[in-house]
């Protein structure tokens, strides 16, 4: 069963939107049952709830991540995983300084929209209201979609 980790820093707002629009995406297509999706953040700690906006966020995009809790990166989670989606370039850094075996299968959810990347700002950092850059991440996610579900089912790596 392919699994795709979507990666964040505290995986309360970011991460758990993209899982929760990539879930979507793939109950769209008939194919949720067919795969794992998860989300975990670089640095948090277990159990928490998202942040209050992207609750709210979520829900205005007709996804419901209220049940969501924080969970932190973990060698399984990441040995587990087909394709890990991080949102910052740096998170990207971080994971394969941490955790070398990955750095083939990591990649910024802004390439697999765009193929060009750049980041998508921390909420607590950003000049965007925390609407816009939900709005961003599950646009992201929905247009980016085709690409991650390709790179999965053909195990390819990401350079």
């Amino acid at each position: 069963m392919p699994f795709v980790l979507f990666v964040c820093s505290a995986n309360r707002f970011r991460s758990p939107l993209a899982e929760a629009a990539f879930k979507k995406c793939l109950e769209e297509d008939g194919s949720r049952a067919d795969w794992e999706v998860s989300s975990a953040g670089l640095w948090t700690e277990s159990g928490l709830p998202p942040v209050p906006t992207a609750l709210t966020a979520a829900e205005g995009m007709g996804l419901n991540i209220s049940n969501h809790r924080t969970q932190p990166i973990t060698t399984e989670l990441l040995s587990r995983s087909d394709l890990i989606i991080v949102m910052q370039a740096s998170q990207r850094e971080a994971l394969q300084v941490e955790f070398p075996e990955t750095a083939g299968k990591i990649i910024l959810l802004s390439e697999t929209a765009d193929g060009i990347a750049y980041d998508i700002p921390d909420p607590f950092d950003a000049v965007d209201s925390h609407q816009d850059l939900a709005k961003e991440v599950c646009s992201l996610v929905k247009r980016g979609y085709n690409r991650i579900a390709y790179i999965v089912r053909n195990r390819e790596g990401i350079s």
